[in-house]
């Protein structure tokens, strides 16, 4: 809800337990074009009742969430069930692990909470002989940005053209005088590719509060007297100038994505060159996802109408939502 739907954190307090299998499909207004089946954490693998084999059988990536502030040994036994049982559908899932809530744990709870589900995990596996079967863990809280990373790092796997956007990322800021720069799906706030150099939080924190800004102040000015328009589009651009010489510029790529650089401003002056490479950057992206339309992959979620993939979201205890 916090990813996808912008609901603030204080308000999930007020959303009821997950007790049914929930479908929420999200193309319509993301970048990200997918399904996402939300599970209740007593979902019965054994119901003769339930098809797992249908649900797993197209699914891109199952998300497997563990309270890290509960007792987790059910849920390590219930992570071990779902992953199995799908691993021997589709060996091709991603198979992710978020352990939420980490909000409430000081750091050196978290990094032992994390070492001990991973090692639990992992030693399940290899009893069960299912030792090419991977698992990914992030610490992830929706009170601070590490849900938002998660979600990116899940769904960049998820997306076959991956290489040639942090390839095209990478050529960009190498020819602008940019130190980062993040291509971002605007709904959702995930960064769909990075450049090649390592993600730092902070950076990653105040491109996303730029979006925010730049969302909020357009739907107050930017709209017709009607309340029509969109507040996103393609003449949206915005520049902002912190204290500490640092630039952050955000421009449109399509109607779902933009671009976030961060560059310091004597960077900035050569304004002119960033914004011709943008313009070879932004029709080598829209080049890109024709491309991906004309030859479809069912592996991962693509843009302007392509096939949807699923991506399964699975509670480890029967009171955590996603």
């Amino acid at each position: 809800m916090v990813v996808f739907h912008k609901m603030s954190p204080n308000e999930t307090l007020f959303l009821e337990s997950t007790n049914k299998i929930y479908k929420d499909d999200i193309s319509s207004s993301s970048f990200v074009n997918f399904q996402i089946w939300d599970f209740p954490g007593q979902v019965d693998f054994f119901d003769p009742t339930f098809d797992y084999e249908m649900i797993f059988r197209g699914t891109g990536a199952l998300i497997f969430v563990i309270d890290a502030q509960d007792d987790y040994v059910e849920a390590l036994s219930r992570l071990h069930l779902t992953v199995s049982r799908a691993y021997r559908v589709n060996p091709e899932i991603n198979f992710e692990v978020f352990i939420h809530k980490v909000d409430g744990l000081s750091d050196d709870h978290k990094i032992e909470t994390q070492r001990d589900i991973h090692q639990r995990a992992n030693d399940d596996l290899v009893d069960a002989s299912l030792e090419k079967l991977h698992l990914s863990f992030y610490l992830t809280s929706i009170y601070d940005h590490s849900i938002f990373e998660a979600f990116s790092k899940v769904v960049q796997k998820l997306i076959p053209q991956l290489p040639t956007l942090e390839n095209l990322l990478n050529i960009f800021i190498s020819n602008s005088g940019i130190e980062k720069a993040f291509l971002f799906d605007v709904v959702s706030k995930i960064y769909i590719a990075t450049d090649s150099s390592p993600v730092d939080m902070q950076s990653y924190e105040l491109c996303c509060d730029m979006i925010d800004v730049v969302i909020d102040v357009s739907c107050i000015y930017g709209l017709k007297e009607d309340g029509s328009g969109s507040a996103y589009d393609k003449e949206s651009m915005a520049i902002i100038k912190l204290n500490n010489t640092t630039v952050l510029y955000l421009k449109e790529v399509t109607k779902f994505l933009a671009l976030v650089c961060i560059l310091r401003e004597e960077s900035f002056e050569r304004k002119g060159l960033i914004d011709y490479n943008f313009h070879c950057f932004r029709k080598a992206i829209h080049e890109v996802f024709e491309v991906g339309v004309s030859t479809p992959r069912s592996a991962g979620p693509q843009a302007m109408g392509s096939p949807c993939s699923k991506a399964v979201a699975l509670n480890g205890t029967p009171r955590n939502t996603i």
